[in-house]
């Protein structure tokens, strides 16, 4: 294990962490808010701690392999959660830490399930916080540092596998520094143009702001009580499209500005991930049409909530506890597809869902055909063992730590309903879940401990289970 690499690398982290503090910093400013003490205070503190982490673990090798690329991921996302904490605690706006850690994470992991209960008493400076963290955490604070920051360490590669999503990561071009601002100059484009459509619809620029970084980090974070309900329905079609446009994967983006068009339409899991969206807004909306009544609104209204739950994003426009059951479930069922390898979406991914039913169906054959040899196909290229065995692992892993996590939540005596929803709204990064947690409920009546539970549960989710439980884990710091 290079140690000293591991807290060089944190410490560089929470550098980048005081930059990006200095935002809310001068939002406060810019309304004369007191709260800008407290975010002056949290970026000296970031400084300080930044500094001493890479002055006194300067690494004499730079080399990263699996090991610290696991590491370095996880610690960082713990220490990063607590020193955004500080902003929320000093200030009193969520004066208990536990409280303050579990909106953090819930921000840095783009989960957006909350324990505010009042919007309206958070300024301006920290609700600009709460949503700008969704848009941090949604590519990836190490892939941010990977992007700006020059550094000489071998194999980076192993940090990009650790913090992005999916099955199998891979670079665009050559070097991975240059791959991460290729997905960082796309999500700023991206961000860019849903804010100014925003802006169109008559949204302020602050809101048209903070709705664009809930979006696009897929969190959901807002300004108002009732998410997106009392919005235009151009807002609240904007938003929609603009969730399903983060749930893809962004290298089908890339491939675009190459004009590699046949490559994107030939994506077997795009079609997959479209093909769920669209099967689960046509039940949602004929089964609610006995509630409005009007098949123009409950399209739109299927539309953005099946869009907000699959792209794990937890906007809202309904109260869907309200729904019938058969919406309720479906709407769960895609509580686990989630977005696709790649993208900013939390869930399993559609790409996982696709090589497990494959792997099923090749069992099938060759129970079948014993002598045949048959080979997984995804994307036009044949799937190692190694992979699918990976991918079984993973959902097989996913299924022992929800339940693990249900059982601890439990203590807290919720009606089932709330407390199921609770760990699948948070292991797969999505917010709001049915019962006292419903969209227009919130998480405030849990234990100290089910907070941090729960917190785990997202961090667990948003970093797909391995750093988290590898670092965890003795054998990890154990010298060999």
């Amino acid at each position: 294990m290079n140690r000293r690499m591991v807290f060089y690398m944190i410490g560089q982290l929470v550098k980048a962490e005081a930059v990006l503090l200095l935002l809310p910093l001068a939002v406060s400013v810019i309304y004369g808010e007191s709260c800008v003490v407290p975010f002056a205070v949290t970026v000296l503190a970031a400084i300080a701690i930044g500094f001493a982490f890479t002055l006194i673990s300067r690494p004499r090798s730079k080399v990263i392999f699996a090991r610290e690329g696991f590491v370095i991921v996880a610690a960082s996302w713990l220490l990063m959660s607590v020193i955004g904490a500080m902003p929320f605690v000093i200030s009193r706006e969520i004066p208990n830490f536990f409280d303050a850690f579990f909106e953090t994470v819930s921000g840095f992991t783009t989960t957006g399930a909350s324990v505010v209960t009042n919007l309206d008493a958070l300024s301006k400076g920290v609700l600009f916080w709460r949503s700008f963290t969704h848009w941090v955490g949604g590519m990836g604070v190490l892939v941010f540092i990977m992007a700006v920051v020059p550094s000489s360490a071998d194999r980076s590669i192993h940090i990009m596998k650790a913090e992005v999503p999916g099955p199998i990561v891979g670079k665009l071009v050559p070097r991975v520094r240059q791959t991460a601002r290729i997905l960082y100059l796309i999500y700023i484009g991206l961000t860019l143009l849903q804010t100014t459509l925003l802006l169109c619809g008559g949204m302020n620029l602050f809101e048209s702001l903070i709705h664009a970084f809930g979006t696009a980090g897929t969190g959901g974070f807002g300004v108002k009580a009732d998410s997106i309900a009392s919005y235009s329905p151009y807002i609240q079609w904007v938003i929609t499209v603009f969730m399903l446009i983060f749930g893809v994967n962004f290298n089908l983006y890339y491939f675009l500005l190459l004009r590699r068009f046949r490559t994107v339409f030939k994506s077997g899991e795009l079609w997959t991930y479209l093909g769920i969206y669209l099967v689960a807004v046509t039940v949602v909306a004929v089964n609610i049409y006995g509630i409005y009544g009007n098949v123009g609104e409950c399209i739109r209204l299927s539309a953005f909530q099946v869009s907000s739950i699959s792209t794990t994003t937890g906007f809202a426009t309904a109260d869907f506890n309200n729904w019938p059951d058969l919406s309720k479930a479906v709407l769960f069922v895609v509580m686990f597809t989630g977005g696709m390898a790649g993208s900013t979406a939390g869930g399993l991914k559609t790409s996982r869902i696709v090589l497990l039913f494959k792997s099923i169906k090749r069992e099938f054959s060759r129970m079948l055909h014993p002598r045949s040899v048959s080979v997984v196909k995804f994307e036009g290229k044949p799937v190692d063992d190694v992979t699918l065995h990976s991918v079984g692992t993973y959902f097989s892993l996913y299924i022992g730590v929800f339940i693990g996590i249900f059982l601890l939540v439990a203590v807290d005596n919720f009606d089932f309903e709330t407390s199921i929803s609770a760990v699948a709204a948070c292991i797969n990064n999505i917010g709001p879940g049915f019962g006292a947690v419903g969209p227009m409920g919130s998480y405030a009546g849990f234990s100290a401990f089910s907070k941090v539970v729960l917190s785990l549960a997202m961090l667990l989710g948003r970093l797909e289970l391995y750093p988290i439980m590898i670092t965890l884990s003795p054998s990890t710091w154990a010298k060999r």
